[in-house]
């Protein structure tokens, strides 16, 4: 929460985490602390998948990508506009990697809950992005996409479900893209392509 502001009603800017097999740390963050000292309250989830709590918890994620690890996110926002934390007309979701894909899911698989999306090299197509991932990567980032993703090859149906690009025409809130040329994580199409 900002420093010393009243905590009632204030903006949020939610910053789910790459990976997703990562995780947020109490630790200093200078995005959530500098976005803090603007006057926003800044929510940062462990969503299942999320790294560090065990093998179950990263287990629980496996083929949630849109799914139960984008309602992880939608549900905070809800509990703290609940306790009047927040200001649910005045959220926005802000992230890079995975939590860029994030970003674009919450406008796109989730409307109604963000005004507003940044996405920091997000991946927006996960057919594609799992087509790119089998051709310039290993054996292993293969089975750790195939395991989140939850899709058994690149022609099955549910990666047009939770790509966030086949779901572009209902965006009613403004979204904005970052991406480097030179990404050797998520290529550069994947924005081009939202």
């Amino acid at each position: 929460l900002p420093n010393g502001a009243g905590a009632k009603a204030l903006p949020l800017i939610v910053f789910p985490h790459g990976g997703p097999a990562a995780r947020d740390t109490p630790d200093f963050d200078w995005w959530s602390q500098a976005m803090a000292s603007r006057g926003y309250a800044v929510l940062r989830v462990n969503f299942r998948g999320s790294d560090g709590y065990g093998w179950n918890f990263l287990k629980s994620g496996f083929g949630q990508w849109g799914r139960k690890m984008q309602t992880d996110l939608s549900d905070g926002v809800r509990e703290l506009a609940k306790q009047g934390i927040i200001d649910p007309k005045r959220v926005c979701i802000v992230g890079g990697s995975y939590g860029g894909y994030a970003a674009l899911a919450g406008v796109t698989l989730d409307p109604g809950i963000y005004r507003c999306a940044v996405s920091v090299a997000g991946i927006a197509d996960l057919k594609r992005f799992a087509t790119w991932v089998r051709d310039h990567n290993s054996r292993a980032s293969e089975r750790y996409l195939d395991r989140f993703i939850g899709a058994e090859n690149s022609r099955d149906p549910s990666l047009i479900e939770v790509s966030p690009v086949a779901h572009v025409s209902g965006v009613t809130a403004p979204v904005l893209l970052i991406h480097g040329k030179d990404d050797t994580v998520v290529p550069l199409a994947q924005s081009q392509l939202m």
